[in-house]
């Protein structure tokens, strides 16, 4: 396993994390979401994500039983607040109370004094900045989150979130998750720039588009009966024609390299400096196995402009 500094900071993450969003709590089973947790952390994986509204922190509940066994600063652990959690007005949004709450309900599922990253799951136009960055500060200063991070944020949004920090004297923010993989690439344009100038590294979800990137999928209407495209409807609607011709095509240039697709789809991620992680999802040990492999994979500068002339 390789590791990199997550943005500016001098917190090092594994290449490769394991995620727990459409999977652990839900129809992933218990016996294999474990083994899944324990094969990473043993082939090096130091990270893992999580978040309350995961199942409703049924998620949080399975990752720290499961993690508890791991020394403490052996492991970087995130997790997320803003989604609804209840049915009341301060349920949901990154208000000073709905944070506080969160973060402590956090802690208690996942059975830990902190954790290392509290993103803010996405940006609330409800409440005033200052209030959101000054009550996670307030966490970080009672040691129970060690570094603020965000979700699916705008450059503008990201460099509002730093001068208000800057101006106040609170912990700025290090990290930014958000969705990126060949198909979805808009971090590229004014995220990336903006995060290398300014300290904040990149942890991205779905680098394998749910799995289409894996060459799972030979039509929407050929689905295997374990995948999320069988239980979800809108990955089935990701399934066009337009994409599966792609990834076939990709799937050629993998075949080459004498690599599995994923792996190449995993590789390219990787070789953006500002990505410090790429967030799988394994639903089965061996899925976890084979995404680590394409940790150091490097990739030539003829492989890129063949991918570049699948995707563009």
């Amino acid at each position: 396993m390789n590791y990199r500094k997550l943005g500016g900071s001098g917190l090092k993450v594994s290449e490769i994390s394991l995620g727990s969003w459409l999977t652990y709590g839900g129809y992933v089973e218990r016996e294999n979401a474990v083994k899944a947790i324990h094969t990473a952390y043993d082939l090096g994986v130091n990270f893992f994500d999580t978040a309350n509204v995961y199942e409703q922190g049924v998620a949080e509940i399975l990752l720290g039983e499961t993690i508890k066994s791991f020394p403490r600063e052996s492991y970087v652990l995130a997790t997320k607040a803003y989604w609804p959690m209840g049915e009341g007005p301060n349920d949901r949004g990154l208000s000073r109370k709905h944070v506080i709450e969160q973060c402590h309900a956090s802690l208690k599922r996942l059975n830990v004094e902190y954790v290392d990253i509290f993103y803010c799951h996405r940006y609330d136009t409800e409440t005033p900045l200052y209030e959101t960055l000054r009550a996670i500060d307030d966490l970080i200063r009672q040691g129970k989150v060690l570094y603020a991070g965000v979700s699916e944020w705008t450059a503008s949004q990201m460099a509002e979130g730093l001068a208000i920090a800057d101006r106040y004297l609170l912990d700025r923010i290090i990290v930014n998750q958000p969705i990126y993989n060949m198909f979805e690439r808009y971090i590229e344009k004014e995220v990336i720039p903006f995060a290398e100038r300014n300290g904040i590294g990149q942890v991205v979800f779905s680098p394998l588009a749910q799995g289409v990137l894996t060459g799972k999928y030979s039509s929407a209407n050929d689905v295997p009966a374990d995948s999320r495209a069988a239980r979800l409807e809108w990955v089935r609607k990701g399934l066009t024609e337009d994409r599966l011709a792609k990834v076939r095509a990709l799937s050629g240039v993998a075949a080459k390299l004498g690599i599995p697709v994923g792996q190449l789809a995993l590789a390219w991620i990787l070789r953006q400096p500002n990505v410090a992680s790429a967030l799988v999802g394994a639903s089965r040990p061996e899925q976890i196995e084979e995404n680590v492999k394409a940790v150091g994979f490097v990739l030539s500068d003829d492989v890129k402009e063949q991918i570049e002339h699948i995707f563009n």
